[in-house]
């Protein structure tokens, strides 16, 4: 199977390496010295599972240069949905799958009015991982799963077919649930709360998940995503919130979001598309979310700077 992975990163570069690992024909999408690193020295991969490799890597900066592929899997950050959604149109075929991996609840739906309903599966990916060095990811924690489905819900060929590509990689495991819109926001009731609170906290979810008064932040922000989800036909089991709980209490304690971690370095995040996502659709829904409201609020400001949309520092009469 010919197979575009459209964002090379931490989420990208493991799950397209595990597939060229298996012997599919993968192409990169990505840029700068990370793409330049692939070309001359592969992919490498540290994981906790078991370090690995590809010394052969087909990359490119230019769409169109991939050819015609079978299935795009979009591996970028949330918010540049967009922009690659209309770069990869040369690469599409009418029968390509289209396979978001995108934290958040909105990128299916992005992606479908871009590059037509028909190509779109819904899918979502859980793994803790991130680009160490130009051409190198490190895998640092959770056991690497995808997960995709018909939007609509209910097996399909081309879910099955895409399964089983991914059943012959080793280091991971993969899923087609019935109901996948259920189970990308059971994803989104976990990241989106532990992203925010993690944000705000400035701390690794060992120290936030251990003091009770944030502890309980969390819990709260978990609560709030499950009634919106409710508020919006989403059907989630009574106990997603304590069962999530009890996934966030088996983190090593030194895990980060990546939202997280690029508030902390400065850089332009996904907190639109998931705390801020929150709030918008909880507006439009009439549901409260006080706790989304706080984090949001608090996380905008250092949001707009990184984007180059306020200008920082003191007023000329701040005290």
């Amino acid at each position: 199977m010919r197979i575009a992975v459209f964002g090379a990163g931490g989420v990208g570069g493991y799950f397209g390496g595990r597939l060229a690992q298996a012997g599919e024909g993968v192409v990169f999408v990505a840029r700068g010295p990370h793409l330049d690193a692939m070309r001359d020295q592969g992919l490498r991969v540290s994981s906790v599972a078991g370090d690995f490799e590809v010394r052969s890597v087909e990359a490119t900066d230019d769409p169109a240069a991939a050819g015609l592929v079978d299935v795009v899997l979009v591996a970028v950050k949330a918010w540049q949905v967009g922009d690659a959604s209309l770069a990869m149109k040369p690469m599409l075929r009418p029968d390509t799958v289209v396979v978001p991996l995108q934290n958040g609840v909105e990128a299916a739906d992005e992606l479908a009015a871009a590059v037509g309903a028909e190509r779109v599966l819904a899918g979502l990916c859980k793994i803790v991982s991130y680009v160490s060095a130009p051409g190198q990811i490190c895998h640092a924690g959770v056991a690497p799963r995808i997960e995709f489905g018909e939007r609509g819900g209910g097996p399909s060929p081309r879910v099955m077919a895409l399964r089983r590509v991914f059943e012959k990689a080793s280091g991971l495991s993969v899923g087609t649930p019935d109901d996948i819109e259920a189970a990308v926001w059971e994803k989104f009731l976990f990241i989106a709360p532990v992203s925010g609170v993690g944000a705000t906290t400035r701390m690794p979810v060992g120290a936030f998940r251990a003091v009770p008064e944030s502890r309980e932040l969390l819990q709260r922000a978990m609560q709030e995503v499950l009634a919106l989800a409710r508020a919006r036909g989403i059907r989630l089991p009574d106990d997603v919130v304590d069962r999530t709980l009890r996934y966030v209490d088996g983190l090593p304690p030194e895990s980060t979001a990546s939202m997280q971690r690029d508030i902390l370095e400065g850089k332009p995040s996904e907190l639109e598309y998931q705390t801020g996502s929150v709030v918008r659709l909880a507006r439009r829904a009439g549901v409260a979310v006080p706790v989304h409201e706080f984090l949001y609020g608090s996380l905008l400001p250092g949001e707009r700077l990184a984007r180059g949309s306020v200008v920082g520092g003191r007023s000329p009469d701040a005290e």
